[in-house]
């Protein structure tokens, strides 16, 4: 297993360094726009009060919040569209994590090596996690080299906290993606539906602030567990380890589909509907 970690590990470099400079770039270029916003506070708080109240329920989850503090500003310029951003990447990392060299006619060939299967999942997942982590890490170095010449004035420990709920948000989708590429006949599918529950989840954790009709679907929206804002509150664990858990969840139902699968030697799968079968052409 750990020959398959460093060899995947090694693979995901390029990934690792895009996908975590982008994020570290991005918040270089964010952080200090702050600094408008301090030296003139009370404008720029009475202009957010003017925004329509569906736009602000997308980016404050309903809550009150002072756009003119550190965190406040991250926390709509930055950590309220993190989640889709590097969601995508989780989604199709975690799709393709095995899928993807079984479409290329590969898995097969690696599978036929003296490897269980147990140490070919295990070991390509773990790397996929330590990826998350490292581009996360580097997110969070962006942010905090960005207060080097920034009126901002964050604590660093504190700032930790969004980047820990972001990873275990990340988690979830992973594992999602993941068994969705076990369950359905093409990795094209498995990012797809997960992708499109990333979306809705995001949308309609900001529509149910707005609609009491929708409220009882709240606790089912992976967004809602998502410590984008009012992290200066401290470290919610109950939500972490609800979106770590399922995705956990999700990776050992994965593991279990992987385990009693028959690798495609090629190319996407199909449902198989024993129901559902084209009439053969007699011969006659």
């Amino acid at each position: 297993m750990i020959t398959v970690f460093k060899h995947t590990l090694s693979r995901s470099r390029g990934a690792i360094l895009g996908w975590g400079l982008t994020l570290a770039i991005i918040a270089m270029i964010f952080v200090p726009f702050y600094d408008s916003i301090a030296e003139n506070a009370e404008q720029f708080q009475q202009m957010i009060e003017l925004y329509p109240e569906e736009l602000m329920a997308f980016f404050t989850g309903g809550s009150s919040f002072n756009f003119t503090t550190p965190e406040g500003f991250l926390s709509v310029e930055y950590f309220s569209f993190m989640p889709l951003v590097i969601g995508v990447f989780a989604i199709l990392a975690g799709s393709g994590l095995l899928a993807a060299d079984e479409e290329r006619g590969v898995l097969d060939l690696v599978a036929a090596h003296p490897v269980s299967r147990t140490a070919l999942f295990w070991g390509r997942l773990w790397s996929l996690v330590v990826s998350l982590f490292v581009i996360l890490v580097l997110g969070y170095a962006g942010v905090m080299i960005g207060t080097t010449y920034s009126l901002m004035d964050l604590d660093a420990v504190e700032t930790i906290i969004p980047f820990a709920s972001l990873f275990a948000y990340l988690l979830f989708f992973t594992g999602l993606s993941l068994l969705l590429s076990m369950w359905l006949p093409s990795r094209s599918s498995a990012s797809m539906v997960a992708g499109i529950v990333l979306v809705a989840s995001f949308l309609l954790a900001g529509l149910t602030q707005l609609n009491d009709t929708l409220a009882a679907i709240e606790p089912f929206l992976p967004n809602v567990y998502y410590q984008g804002l009012g992290w200066t509150d401290g470290f919610k664990w109950d939500w972490f380890f609800i979106l770590s858990g399922f995705g956990f969840l999700f990776i050992l139902l994965a593991w279990w589909a992987f385990l009693r699968r028959d690798i495609r030697v090629g190319g996407e799968g199909s449902f198989k509907l024993p129901w559902f079968r084209r009439p053969q052409k007699s011969l006659a």
